[in-house]
């Protein structure tokens, strides 16, 4: 984020009595586990009917892979609730596995051959089929493989209250939602330049089984027989070898205005391909992706953040975006952190929280091409040799030590946290600050260096620490006790899913031709 205004107009929010605004933003978590029996194996039992119907189901549900939960928590204004909102949804998992458990690292457990990864299903309706068909795209164009890593997406809206008062102290004369949605893309572009950052200090996967790979050679170092890795790494997840892969690297979507990024993102998902033209859409009657576009869909734009607006019932995101703006954003950079239960921790979501408030604050001009350039290089540097310590990364076109420019944001961000602990003498958020300053000093702190540390010290593959951590969180849950309230309350969401799926199932009308037409045709 650029050095400019930060302080002047926090200052300013702090002089008219409105810095508390930025206070009780609305947080919430999108979690992926890879369901594996106990020997740390990819489960092929279909997802849990006990847990719901995984269309339907507002906490639980699936993703890429029948075996790849998603836990989702609602929106809540306190990080606290948010985590143990999703301890309790891991809870009542646990509850209902029937001698499996939830892989807990972001790379995935042993895998076989890519077609043994089952897709995940969602019944006979068309929105079922179309997120059914959907991922098969992904994987005839990504493979299966990469599509089993998990992560944590991290969902935020600023308080509404804050941007009457925003827009005051910019003497702003866009109307209330211009206003909103050119702020959020202004954080955007700011989050961006440095969301290498949350690489270096969440990155928890420095090393992958051997069998990711399926005898290909990524060129990594092995640790051991089974285990590749690469030494300084923060996040092989987030490297080329998972979700910033060569194949979207020129998909070019702008984040210089709403309107630009609805721009590109239309053009991305409405322009044919001609290697995925080479796969076919619908070949001897069957779909084998939706299109045959740079895009399937938007959700198909992997970034380490995207504006969000939640969609109606049969609406693409792009035009719920287009009428009704940015409603909040959802960072997707985190890895799942090994040594927590839930796979997230309260420090580091308010540790995000405080350097979104700075992304606002601060000044954002647009992003040039060259610009979004430098940004991808300090991204794929960082997550492959981010504990390097003579690693250089890229600002206003000349070179400057990942240190010394991580230090110089941390020292931006005082005030912020302070604003957001007034009233908790406990000071949570500057406490996360500290935890990163010397995570910064000390870089064998940060999870990356201890997931390599300890598999050093324990004689351990990957696959061994991870079912070794995987087991003891398995026993953690199978003993935690679920409130009776949220116990029925989970169980009643699960009776509610299954029977809103069989309705939607029992109201459809049209063949899938006629709805994909229908969707796609949306203006």
């Amino acid at each position: 984020m650029p050095n400019t205004n930060h302080e002047q107009r926090l200052t300013r929010l702090l002089n008219t009595g409105n810095a508390g605004l930025l206070r009780g933003g609305l947080k919430g978590l999108e979690k992926e586990s890879l369901r594996v029996d106990l020997d740390g194996h990819l489960a092929r039992t279909p997802h849990p009917a006990a847990l719901g119907a995984a269309l339907t189901h507002p906490h639980i549900t699936t993703d890429y892979s029948e075996a790849l939960l998603e836990l989702v928590t609602p929106p809540l204004p306190e990080t606290a609730d948010v985590i143990r909102f999703l301890a309790d949804i891991h809870s009542f998992v646990y509850q209902h596995l029937d001698n499996e458990m939830l892989w807990c690292t972001s790379m995935p457990c042993k895998l076989e051959d890519d077609l043994s990864i089952p897709i995940a299903e969602y019944g006979k309706s068309n929105v079922g089929m179309m997120k059914h068909v959907y991922r098969r795209g992904l994987g005839w164009r990504y493979g299966r493989s990469m599509q089993t890593i998990s992560g944590v997406h991290f969902n935020y809206s600023f308080p509404e209250t804050l941007w009457p008062a925003l827009k005051e102290l910019y003497g702003d004369r866009l109307d209330l939602r211009q206003f909103v949605d050119d702020r959020y893309f202004g954080m955007l572009r700011n989050f961006q330049r440095i969301s290498w950052l949350l690489l270096l200090f969440f990155g928890a996967s420095p090393a992958v089984c051997k069998s990711f790979f399926h005898g290909t050679e990524p060129g990594f170092m092995e640790f051991d027989p089974y285990t590749l890795y690469q030494p300084y790494a923060t996040s092989l997840r987030m490297s080329d070898i998972g979700y910033k892969n060569k194949n979207q690297a020129q998909v070019g979507i702008s984040y210089n205005s709403l309107d630009d990024y609805i721009s590109t993102l239309s053009h991305a998902t409405g322009t044919p391909v001609p290697e995925y033209q080479k796969i076919g859409v619908k070949v001897n009657g069957e779909y084998r992706q939706l299109n045959a576009n740079i895009l399937q869909i938007e959700n198909e734009f992997y970034s380490f953040a995207r504006p969000k607006q939640p969609v109606l019932p049969g609406e693409r995101a792009i035009l719920a975006l287009k009428k009704r703006g940015v409603s909040y954003v959802e960072v997707r950079a985190v890895d799942v952190n090994a040594y927590d239960p839930a796979g997230a921790d309260a420090p580091a979501l308010r540790f995000i929280e405080a350097l979104l408030a700075c992304c606002l604050l601060s000044d954002s001009p647009p992003m040039s091409a060259a610009e979004q350039q430098a940004v991808s290089h300090n991204q794929s540097e960082t997550a492959r040799r981010g504990r390097d310590p003579g690693l250089k990364l890229l600002r206003d076109g000349r070179e400057l030590p990942l240190r010394e420019w991580a230090a110089d944001i941390l020292g931006q961000m005082d005030g912020v946290c302070e604003i957001l602990d007034a009233g908790d003498a406990n000071g949570a958020y500057r406490a996360s600050l500290l935890a990163r300053r010397q995570d910064l000093a000390d870089t064998s702190r940060l999870p990356s260096a201890c997931v390599l540390a300890e598999m050093r010290a324990n004689g351990e593959s990957f696959f061994r620490f991870a079912r070794r951590l995987s087991l003891s969180q398995r026993a953690y849950f199978m003993q935690r006790r679920l409130p009776t309230a949220t116990e029925r309350q989970f169980e009643a969401q699960t009776l509610e899913s299954i029977l809103k799926q069989q309705q939607m199932e029992a109201a459809e009308t049209l063949n899938f031709d006629a709805y994909l037409q229908n969707y796609f045709a949306q203006t």
